[in-house]
């Protein structure tokens, strides 16, 4: 946790504040027990009225100051520990923009999700405490010793039997709460998990009729939550009772024992209210402390799966040198690239080599698993190759910046994503300064304008949350129109027809050979028909590439792709 702390530096004099406003405001709490003895023992037994109004005038006055320095602490200290979560959250959100689709695999997006919202504000609240309880406990602790030994040092003897039974109940009860709090945070983790693929999944859920299924998974991790958070309750519910029949044990026995003082003449009365109010003190600041104790191993699990987040280092990086200009645009050359995904043992890809340009349209097609995907994926650098070179305009893609790279593509994924918002929104998220007129124009060659004239609002009708008020053809060509509008060198087309019909999917063919004339597009289609006219036919096949070219070269060279075309279109439609 104390890594991370380091992020508080912007916040450093709020923090000196808080630590002066504090220990003002202890000084006041701790002198005004002295205060009002004085007023027991010389003004009331004397009975000095005018010396009961001039000290309790300035009893209220350093009471007043007390609670000004208080509520000066709490403002800053609240403002220190938000700023301070705002910065962590922030880091958290940009550093895992850099992951690769590996690192999020690894982690995983619900517990990203899960440490970046409840483990950063369990340590936001968490410090809030610390910059209070944390200054203020030991003060009091150690203050209220040094004036109840001024007072009566006899007494002192009832506390030296007191505070060490405390003790011991207080690192007991946090000996059995601190491991269930550290669980709890993965519990919630899992919780997390299940509800989200619950949500996402509910239309496969609904189709097979597996909501049962799926309430025994939630009730499961629910319960597991629940009992795991009942049972650190029931712990730390005991740590109060405890707390004040230790503290009740203790009013009697001073109480007991400093009558019988005042009786022997060795004390006077305003001194045992004193001395009463420092015990006080003493045993609830060792309960601030008891809390502390308690909520800081739980902010010290959460605080360790953040640093686990920040200190996991991307597997791509920048690099530092600048590449040469080759003069070169829209060129996409594979020389010879193998690649593995993390941790498997076969390839996904094997020495793959071929050549696309501007004006030139490449089709990729094979089985589910040839690695027609995975090949579109290293272009953007998604992953990075494991051997040979990937060449964009000439200059191989470990020796640009990612987002060099990345401002010359135009990518459409195999998955539609839409973002809340409305549909000009989303056409113009590829190209944040897009006018009007470039948005209807990508909305005319994605073959989207008829449905969203149709949609009320026009462009500014609102697309719900993760698009699900248009359909999975209408995601498709918002999803094109938004590539369409970056105006790159290279599209990437990540077998994005899927959802559309046969005569829309022509049109949209042919409007795009039009549009992107000057560029080099890239196809990734299941669909012979989508492929057939295309420059160029990557066959890919167990990821090796099993034949290259027109597909008449390839109905007389590949078996490969003779298979595929025999197994989707008629003996007249080959012919």
């Amino acid at each position: 946790m104390l890594k991370l702390f380091r992020y508080m530096q912007p916040y450093r004099n709020a923090v000196l504040m808080v630590l002066l406003f504090t220990f003002l405001q202890c000084l006041a709490e701790l002198y005004l027990p002295t205060l009002m003895a004085d007023i027991v023992d010389i003004g009331i037994l004397t009975g000095d009225i005018p010396y009961i109004w001039r000290v309790g005038g300035f009893m209220l006055l350093v009471a007043a100051l007390g609670m000004l320095c208080s509520i000066a602490a709490s403002y800053l200290a609240a403002k220190a520990a938000s700023g301070y979560g705002q910065i962590l959250r922030g880091r958290v959100f940009t550093h895992v923009g850099n992951f690769t689709l590996h690192e999020f695999d690894k982690l995983g997006t619900a517990s990203l999700i899960t440490r970046t919202t409840n483990d950063i504000t369990q340590i936001q609240q968490v410090t809030i405490m610390m910059l209070r309880m944390m200054v203020i406990a030991p003060l009091m602790c150690v203050g209220g010793i040094i004036m109840a030994v001024s007072r009566d040092t006899g007494l002192t003897s009832v506390l030296l039997i007191v505070l060490p039974v405390l003790a011991l109940a207080i690192f007991l009860i946090a000996k059995k709460g601190i491991p269930l709090f550290k669980a709890i945070q993965v519990k919630i983790d899992t919780l997390s998990r299940v509800v989200r693929e619950n949500l996402t999944g509910m239309r496969v859920i609904r189709s097979f009729n597996r909501m049962s299924h799926e309430k025994v998974r939630f009730n499961d991790a629910n319960e597991d939550l629940t009992a795991t958070s009942i049972k650190v309750n029931k712990i730390m519910g005991a740590m109060m009772p405890i707390m004040m029949l230790v503290m009740n044990f203790a009013t009697v026995a001073i109480v007991w024992f400093g009558g019988h003082r005042i009786n022997a003449g060795h004390m006077m009365v305003g001194d045992l209210m004193a001395f009463l109010q420092y015990a006080m003190m003493i045993m609830f600041s060792l309960i601030m402390l008891s809390v502390m104790f308690v909520m800081i191993p739980r902010a010290q699990a959460s605080a360790v799966r953040i640093q686990e987040v920040l200190s996991l280092v991307p597997e791509i990086k920048d690099t530092d040198k600048e590449p040469a200009a080759t003069g070169q645009k829209g060129v996409v050359e594979f020389e010879d690239v193998t690649f593995y995904y993390p941790g498997a043992e076969e390839p996904a890809l094997s020495n793959i080599s071929f050549r696309t340009g501007p004006g030139e349209i490449t089709a990729i097609i094979g089985g589910t698993g040839s690695g027609k995907s995975t090949l579109i994926s290293l272009i953007p650098r998604f992953y990075d190759i494991t051997s040979g070179r990937l060449l964009v305009d000439g200059v191989d893609v470990r020796d640009l910046k990612q987002e060099q790279l990345r401002s010359r593509i135009g990518l459409v994924p195999q998955k539609a994503l839409l973002f809340t918002g409305t549909i000009a929104d989303n056409i113009r998220y590829g190209k944040e300064d897009a006018s009007m007129e470039e948005i209807q124009h990508a909305a005319e060659v994605a073959q989207a304008a008829d449905f969203i004239s149709k949609m009320e609002g026009g462009y500014e009708a609102v697309i719900s949350q993760g698009g699900s008020n248009v359909s999975g053809g209408q995601k498709q060509r918002l999803s094109i129109a938004r590539a369409l509008v970056r105006k790159p060198e290279i599209y990437l087309f990540d077998d994005s027809f899927s959802a559309l019909d046969f005569k829309t999917d022509a049109k949209l063919r042919a409007a795009l050979r039009e549009e992107t004339g000057d560029a080099a597009v890239l196809i990734v289609a299941q669909r012979v028909s989508t492929v057939m006219d295309a420059d160029r036919i990557i066959v890919l096949d167990e990821g090796r590439v099993a034949g290259i070219g027109t597909h008449a070269e390839l109905m007389e060279n590949s078996r490969v792709y003779r298979e595929i075309v025999a197994s989707q279109l008629s003996e007249e439609e080959i012919a």
